[in-house]
């Protein structure tokens, strides 16, 4: 071949790289000269552990803007009866960390869509599966529902301007949570419940051997949910003598325990060891008057 023929094809790819190089330039300065405002519905994002189960939602949140929200006929943004993607854009996605119940269905740790059929006296709320539907409603399929159920909605006092959802209410025992749909003047609630009870079984089986610093949490959950108290109580004294003798609040639990068992003798005995330790205190957190009630009671 001729060496002007190489040299020509030579300068040919040196033009094509150069040429490759500054394409690639214009798109990344393109990409990043890009214009950002807010967005009508901007994304919003909650999340709560209920029990030792995470819950997320997250979610777009629209304005109302002046517009009617719920109610019948066309002249309103969510009109009763219709299919709603419960937010904006792609719709609102719920994470459950374990399995739980909503409204009493069993539905299976993971992420669903969540879509409602407003009601002025009832909703219908489903949880559906396959999360690539978004929220494109006219391709739902009942087929992919993992919980469908009815709810009451409520009122509020007042108006709420951006779509809003909470986790809410949850349980003294921690066993449930509402999670609430507010808009408008509308709130919507549905219980999610969750069961740790096996977890927490499991790992006392494994912990209280190779950690004697669990045993007080572990008697502790046995008094709680009223097991065996022989046991509760043989663990909270061993742990109280391998730990913190002094931990007055500890010993008032004890107290309690003992108590519950019919050990009227034992139990005055060791509200009157956690009042002297409370009184004795720099703090007593409550403890002393705690343990006279408790003394009082006994009488």
């Amino acid at each position: 071949m001729a060496p002007s023929s190489t040299n020509n094809k030579n300068q040919n790819k040196s033009k094509m790289r150069k040429l490759i190089t500054v394409v690639f330039v214009a798109l990344a300065w393109v990409a990043q000269a890009q214009i950002q405002t807010p967005q009508p519905s901007p994304a919003g994002s909650v999340t709560s552990v209920v029990g030792l189960t995470e819950i997320k939602i997250d979610y777009s949140r629209p304005q109302m803007k002046g517009r009617k929200i719920f109610g019948e006929g066309a002249n309103f943004l969510t009109p009763y009866g219709q299919i709603w993607r419960t937010g904006a854009n792609n719709g609102t996605i719920i994470t459950f960390g374990d399995d739980v119940t909503v409204e009493g269905t069993k539905v299976a740790k993971g992420q669903y869509l969540l879509f409602t059929w407003p009601g002025a006296n009832e909703w219908t709320v489903s949880l559906y599966s396959d999360l690539s539907l978004g929220g494109n409603t006219g391709g739902y399929d009942k087929a992919k529902e993992a919980a469908n159920f009815k709810v009451k909605p409520g009122k509020l006092n007042e108006t709420v301007e951006t779509f809003t959802m909470n986790i809410t209410d949850i349980a003294a025992d921690s066993k449930s949570a509402n999670i609430q749909i507010a808009w408008e003047n509308t709130s919507v609630k549905f219980k999610v419940g969750v069961d740790f009870d096996d977890q927490i079984m499991k790992a006392i089986e494994a912990n209280t051997k190779v950690r004697p610093g669990n045993l007080i949490t572990a008697a502790i959950y046995y008094h709680d949910t009223k097991r065996d108290l022989k046991q509760a109580i043989a663990w909270m004294e061993k742990g109280i003598a391998e730990g913190n003798p002094n931990a007055f609040w500890n010993i008032h639990r004890l107290a309690q325990m003992k108590k519950d068992a019919g050990d009227k003798a034992g139990a005055k005995a060791a509200a009157e060891k956690s009042l002297e330790l409370a009184k004795k205190a720099e703090g007593d957190f409550g403890y002393i008057k705690l343990n006279e009630d408790f003394l009082k009671a006994l009488k």
